[in-house]
């Protein structure tokens, strides 16, 4: 199969992309390995991932890497999972840095040890100002923790006395969510089978077109990152709208 570059690329490219990548330990199962093989070979996935990305034009990729839920996994999967993450900081960063890739973290991270929290805030801050790409990773992150943390923020504003309840709207909540700042994800892409989101950046897809495949995430390549894309681009994304507003029968 050929490989797509920007020029032959499907015309509506995603800006943002979402993915939960699933599927590590299957793929694991499958292979007679043990779970923390699969989560390394789901590592590995990552950045020939992001070159894939860029090269097609896409700008965000926001990677559901470890969820709120994930806590109640056995502690010895949850400490390999800590100890994978750190040695992922540790080897890609200054890469992704010379790539010109922004690394951000959403998620509550007081679970995290001392050193872990370091390690985030070094990557963010040795990458802030680059601009080809932004990786965003969602760590101890859920939707719901994300929504009642919005809501704590501005109920905080009115007891300081810089809001008032009558000033809440739609686009107020929506300034105080993760990622606030940048366009919403266009496009969730979910491996291995499941067709959930799970908790995941429930306020920002409310009009995200959803892909499901079968694809274990390990497994997730340039073929697979092209169907999705091209899937993307054969819907018609009209946000609650209608494209057609001639054709609207009038009510009697």
């Amino acid at each position: 199969m050929a490989v797509t570059t920007r020029e032959s690329a499907p015309k509506s490219i995603p800006r943002h992309v979402a993915i939960i990548m699933d599927g590590n330990n299957r793929w694991a199962k499958q292979n007679g390995l043990k779970s923390s093989a699969g989560h390394r070979a789901g590592v590995e996935v990552i950045r020939p991932l992001l070159k894939k990305t860029r090269e097609r034009g896409v700008e965000i990729v926001t990677l559901f890497a470890f969820s709120s839920e994930n806590w109640q996994r056995p502690s010895l999967e949850v400490q390999a999972l800590m100890r994978l993450f750190s040695s992922y900081l540790d080897s890609e960063t200054k890469q992704l840095h010379a790539d010109g890739v922004r690394m951000r973290f959403i998620g509550e991270r007081s679970q995290f040890s001392s050193a872990l929290r370091k390690q985030m805030d070094y990557s963010e801050q040795l990458t802030r100002f680059n601009r080809d790409t932004q990786l965003v990773i969602a760590v101890d992150y859920g939707g719901q923790w994300d929504i009642v943390n919005a809501a704590k923020v501005m109920a905080e504003r009115v007891k300081a006395g810089e809001l008032t309840t009558d000033e809440f709207s739609i686009e107020l909540f929506d300034s105080h969510v993760a990622l606030a700042d940048v366009p919403k994800p266009d496009l969730c892409i979910r491996t291995a089978g499941e067709q959930r989101i799970s908790n995941f950046l429930l306020w920002q897809l409310a009009y995200s077109e959803l892909y499901f495949t079968d694809c274990f995430w390990p497994d997730f390549n340039d073929e697979q990152l092209d169907k999705a894309l091209e899937a993307y681009a054969n819907r018609d994304r009209r946000f609650g709208g209608r494209e057609d507003n001639n054709n609207l029968e009038t009510p009697e």
